[in-house]
């Protein structure tokens, strides 16, 4: 059975029991939240879990690192978005110890790609036509860096509103122990 037909036998289910109903809520976030997440799979229960979210409490944002590489990009639009139309007050980028994007090696990522049928043509395509693939694809070198520089790229960003407050913590993926490196309440 595929991975999709696995999903759709449950989803089936799922309806035909009501179990949706337990998670019904509306589309503004109870807590006036946005929160920028990595995608690390150790995450997806945990988090909410470890900072007390329930469905429906938090706008939940996730990518590769928790970075917002521009301050243009869909990531900065999501949180703006979320800001105007769904009424939050107050981000947070939620970084964790051990992150794989942390001192990612760019190098061995591009053979990856090539080893799974990307050719060096269309890689190097790219690249000339002024895209840095091993910046683009780049993480960072220290977690709290890169939540300090995430914070910053979203308060400076000239759409955001004053008294919109932005904080920036790490989450242990193991533990769900959170450390602030940011309080966007502080000066």
């Amino acid at each position: 059975m595929s991975k999709l037909d696995e999903i759709l036998e449950y989803n089936k289910a799922f309806i035909e029991n009501r179990e949706y109903e337990k998670y019904i809520t509306s589309k503004n976030p109870k807590k006036k939240l946005v929160i920028l997440s990595c995608m690390d799979t150790r995450l997806t229960e945990l988090l909410p879990k470890a900072m007390n979210l329930k469905n429906g409490d938090a706008k939940i944002i996730k990518n590769a690192g928790a970075t917002v590489m521009q301050p243009f990009g869909s990531i900065s639009r999501s949180i703006i978005v979320a800001i105007y139309e769904f009424l939050a007050d107050e981000v947070i980028v939620v970084g964790h110890y051990g992150c794989g994007m942390c001192n990612l090696d760019t190098d061995n990522l591009l053979n990856k790609i090539e080893n799974r049928g990307i050719s060096k043509e269309v890689i190097n395509t790219i690249s000339n036509s002024g895209i840095n693939l091993n910046k683009w694809l780049h993480g960072f070198d220290s977690v709290e860096e890169s939540i300090k520089n995430s914070v910053e790229v979203i308060k400076n960003h000239p759409l955001i509103p004053e008294g919109v407050v932005v904080h920036g913590i790490a989450i242990s993926p193991e533990t769900g122990k959170i450390d602030v490196i940011v309080n966007g309440y502080e000066k």
